[in-house]
């Protein structure tokens, strides 16, 4: 079924190109975003996986920080996985000195909550609001959530940690919806902008 809804795909880093062909998949148009410009014209931002630190640093390279923190604060839709969610986050535990996040959802995230890239691992979730079963979702260097606001709904967990929420317009995992092949973390942010 067609969207009739235009995804910008931050590409600086990261598996951008895997969450451009998930929305296409979906019968979106998905265009990537390197630089302000690029941001015109779209209705939702995702922010994908990468090293959050390198990303923060291509963010302020490429001119993006400043228009895309007025575009989330005016309630630009997003969907952050693992560096993204990072990036969402209104608070990083383990930040490097200089890191950027906009603070988009009212949470506290820590960096590598689930261990180094040797300890990356696949787990099948059950996410709140996403029917057809389980979710084979892909951990690499997660990070969790260690502290949701009130205004925040945590809809996934793993041993008691907090690995996906959503509040309002901002939908964040911290695994790797875009590694797989199953379109339905996918499909639930459409619904999120389609609702917006």
């Amino acid at each position: 079924m067609p969207h009739d809804v235009k995804i910008g795909v931050l590409a600086l880093q990261g598996a951008f190109r895997e969450h451009v062909d998930a929305f296409r998949r979906l019968g979106c148009e998905a265009t990537e975003v390197r630089l302000p410009q690029d941001l015109e014209g779209v209705d939702a931002v995702v922010m994908p996986g990468g090293e959050s630190t390198t990303v923060s640093k291509l963010l302020a390279t490429s001119g993006l920080c400043e228009p895309l923190s007025d575009r989330l604060h005016a309630g630009l839709p997003a969907f952050g996985t693992c560096a993204g969610m990072i990036l969402l986050a209104n608070v990083v535990e383990g930040a490097i000195a200089g890191q950027r996040s906009f603070g988009a959802i009212d949470i506290a995230v820590t960096r590598n909550a689930f261990g180094s890239q040797v300890h990356s691992f696949e787990h099948d979730l059950e996410i709140e609001g996403i029917e057809g079963g389980p979710f084979r979702a892909i951990f690499i260097r997660a990070p969790s959530i260690a502290h949701a606001g009130s205004g925040v709904e945590l809809i996934a967990r793993v041993g008691g940690q907090g690995v996906a929420a959503r509040t309002g317009k901002v939908l964040v995992t911290a695994f790797h919806p875009e590694l797989g092949r199953d379109l339905r973390v996918h499909e639930h942010f459409l619904g999120i902008v389609s609702e917006a």
